[in-house]
């Protein structure tokens, strides 16, 4: 049977035209993070056949988003759809990656390139999340608290994302309540959370790692929660099946609004 979004389009359907996806991830040192990345595109793959699906970072790992959309231009694609693969939009999405699309726009002003939203925010995000909880052994209830733990980013607007996805969290299930925390950049760090949690009554403190794979900030979500009497730390998000849906989402809502590198 094929898969059906909310609108009755088949997540698997053909592509209306040969519309390159040029997915761009921020990039790690750690190499659990492009292979959980080329994971996610897997499942892109296998829901949209036939769609060229090329992924890209922007530091660490090759091939670069310059260098990925030079190659698209070189084999005559005359348009394109750039994906972030990132949970908020900050400063990666909203000043590194414009700048990328502009200096590619220079060289190759022949390659229409639409800019799609990052992943976040999104419900099947918040279903990824409970999915990842799940897993892990984590159930909402009334003596359980939860973290939603994040990278983190100075930011503003980002972290109030975050925040309204942790509400959103609370509205879904019975936790106790629902606190967020970032590993860099701003607080209150995972551990600090957890602790606060503890003080103020919950018997058991549940942690969501709401990163998009393994890494630094995902040990150092374990870590730190673990340290100050976490129960159970979820797992990134990984190839969770949401994630491959959010993504076709975002790159059928950037043809249809066909805005083009420079139109943010």
């Amino acid at each position: 049977m094929t898969a059906v979004d909310r609108t009755g389009r088949a997540w698997g359907g053909a592509p209306e035209g040969d519309v390159p996806l040029l997915a761009v991830a921020h990039g790690s040192a750690d190499p659990r993070a492009a292979e959980t990345v080329s994971a996610v595109f897997e499942r892109v793959r296998s829901l949209r056949p036939g769609l060229d699906v090329r992924v890209s970072y922007l530091d660490h790992v090759a091939p670069g988003a310059a260098t990925a959309l030079e190659e698209l231009a070189a084999r005559g694609a005359g348009e394109a759809v750039v994906l972030p693969m990132l949970l908020t939009a900050a400063y990666h999405s909203k000043v590194d990656l414009p700048g990328v699309l502009e200096e590619a726009r220079e060289r190759s002003p022949w390659l229409r390139v639409r800019y799609a939203h990052t992943l976040g925010p999104h419900p099947l995000l918040l279903d990824a999340v409970e999915r990842r909880l799940e897993e892990a052994g984590a159930r909402p209830g009334p003596d359980t608290a939860l973290v939603l733990a994040s990278a983190g980013s100075s930011d503003p607007e980002a972290n109030t994302t975050v925040s309204a996805m942790a509400s959103e969290l609370a509205a879904r299930g019975p936790w106790r309540e629902v606190a967020v925390a970032y590993a860099s950049a701003a607080s209150p760090r995972p551990g600090e959370a957890v602790a606060a949690l503890r003080e103020r009554g919950a018997s058991r403190v549940a942690v969501a790692t709401y990163l998009l794979a393994p890494g630094f900030f995902a040990d150092r979500v374990r870590d730190q929660s673990v340290r100050a009497g976490a129960r159970v730390v979820s797992a990134a998000l990984g190839d969770a099946p949401e994630l491959a849906r959010v993504v076709l989402e975002r790159y059928d809502a950037a043809r249809a609004a066909g805005h083009t590198a420079g139109m943010l």
